[in-house]
């Protein structure tokens, strides 16, 4: 019998463990009781390995543990748990609970993240003894399975590389995001457009990369994964990585991303707090700069109006582009441009309506003319129209902008324009794009290589007689039978009017409400 692939094999017991409490159904809404405790399971388990490297110098595991909680910088994460038997697990203390398991195993993470202040905040903030209207959120019977569960593989150094548990906590967020529904949309993103917008960034090693809204810090580690896939190519086994920085909105997910980050052994700073109205990464009073910056912010967001803009004092909206209306979307791109360093490129992911709204219409619009502001000024590198039904939060297909502020000569005033639609595998419940789609894909980018109904250079000239729509299913028809343009553009497009007309109304009425009519 073929032996099982080791990260399908992990992949298939962390499912399995987050559906011990009340199978897969009900599993994602358990996922904040659960990550952290397989994030803590992988603490442990390092930690042991630690205590016996350290061991195997002066002589006894009492010893070690000793020598450690008086010089805590041995170890990376410092774990105040022990059994009462030193040459057992310090996990032993968690898996022989029996009574006020939830009470006990709160009181365990809030330790160890008191000696470790970097998980302040993102281990400690679980009550695993909560309860809703008197009855627990997680009962201690539930609890116990699952910790029995996770008790039953080891995953120390040299039990599970960091890339293999790294991956299988990324797939134990996807199958979370899978039964998530709207909300899934805030800290996951398909893997598939991960490694599409980690691959085409191409990133060196070294460079630093950003994510304003990084949600779980999937695209973040994707660019890693990237760069280590580029240099086992290369031959190069040594090489410094990246440097990974993230700001996220949501409690929660901030710590998700924090802990995928630390059990993908990467490093890092994730932030949190509100990006737009308060980066917090900054170099004095200026935003910070960097290498690349990957993003997919949530679509079509209404929470920031002129006077967000207004109030802006890091140069982020420029004259000539500024407020693009009640749709945030062009508002995030300003915001990412500002953050790119002179050699800087970027890749983000909207819903298709951001290439094309406002264009085709005689009346002004605000969106129209920040997109033609970045057109103008030749920031734009290309647009990917991907396929339907990808992202968890909706069956709609989505687009990648791409920036680039150091375009080479030779591509001065031209888009590289790529229409993905059909380069899909069915799934379920979602679509996904394959391994051969994703190399063809950027592939395809990098070179700026022109197929047959599927990409095509266009040059500036020509999207401004397409009046700013840089939508790819404008210029490049995917099949012989196409006639009309995607229904979703089109809706898109008459939502737009219908904004527009309600704010001329709008306007309108106040103009006479003025003057007494």
């Amino acid at each position: 019998m073929a032996k099982e692939p080791e990260n399908k094999s992990m992949e298939s017991w962390i499912w399995d463990a987050a559906c011990s409490i009340h199978g897969a159904v009900d599993a994602p809404k358990y996922k904040d009781f659960i990550l952290p405790l397989i994030f803590v399971k992988r603490l442990c388990d390092v930690f042991d390995d630690e205590i016996n490297r350290i061991a195997s110098e002066v002589g006894s595991r009492e010893k070690a543990f000793r020598l450690v909680e008086h010089d805590k910088k041995l170890v990376r994460f410092y774990i105040p748990l022990k059994s009462n038997n030193a040459e057992e697990p310090v996990w032993t203390a968690i898996r022989k609970l029996t009574a006020k398991i939830g009470e006990t195993l709160t009181t365990h993470l809030r330790a160890v993240a008191k000696e470790n202040p970097l998980l302040s905040g993102i281990i400690d903030r679980v009550d695993f003894n909560a309860t809703t209207h008197g009855v627990r959120d997680i009962d201690d019977d539930r609890l116990s399975n699952l910790i029995e569960k996770v008790s039953t593989k080891r995953l120390g150094l040299n039990d599970v590389e960091p890339d293999i548990i790294g991956r299988s906590y990324e797939y134990l967020i996807r199958k979370f995001a899978e039964g998530g529904g709207q909300s899934a949309g805030e800290f996951y993103t398909p893997k598939e457009v991960g490694m599409i917008m980690a691959k085409i960034m191409n990133p060196e090693h070294g460079m630093t990369i950003y994510d304003p809204c990084c949600g779980s810090a999937g695209l973040l580690i994707k660019c890693e994964l990237a760069l280590n896939e580029k240099m086992q190519g290369q031959g190069r086994k040594k090489f410094s990585g990246l440097t990974l920085y993230g700001q996220e909105y949501i409690a929660q997910t901030w710590a998700m991303a924090n802990m995928n980050m630390i059990i993908h052994d990467m490093e890092g700073q994730i932030e949190i707090g509100d990006t737009f109205r308060n980066p917090k990464f900054r170099d004095n009073n200026r935003l910070m700069t960097f290498d690349r910056v990957v993003a997919n912010p949530m679509w079509n967001q209404t929470m920031f109006g002129e006077r967000d803009y207004n109030a802006d004092t890091f140069g982020r909206f420029p004259n000539g582009a500024g407020y693009p209306g009640n749709k945030a979307d062009w508002g995030w791109m300003q915001h990412i441009f500002a953050s790119l360093n002179d050699r800087g490129k970027a890749a983000v992911v909207f819903d298709t309506g951001a290439a094309s709204r406002g264009s085709g219409n005689s009346n002004s619009n605000k969106e129209k003319e920040v997109r033609k502001w970045f057109v103008e000024n030749d920031i734009m590198e290309g647009v990917l129209y991907l396929p339907e039904n990808l992202f968890y939060n909706t069956s709609a297909p989505g687009i990648i902008l791409f920036l680039n502020k150091l375009k080479p000569a030779d591509r001065k005033n031209k888009l590289f324009l790529v229409n993905a639609s059909k380069e899909f595998a069915k799934g379920d419940p979602k679509n996904y794009i394959t391994e051969e789609g994703i190399g063809k894909i950027a592939s395809a980018f990098l070179k700026w290589e022109e197929i047959e109904k599927f990409s095509r250079i266009v040059t500036k000239e020509e999207i401004v007689r397409n009046d700013y729509n840089i939508s790819p299913s404008r210029y490049i028809h995917v099949s012989e039978a196409e006639e009309y343009r995607p229904i979703t553009e089109i809706v898109e497009e008459l939502n737009a009017l219908d904004e527009e007309a309600k704010e001329t109304n709008a306007a309108l009425r106040a103009i006479l409400s003025r003057i007494g009519i």
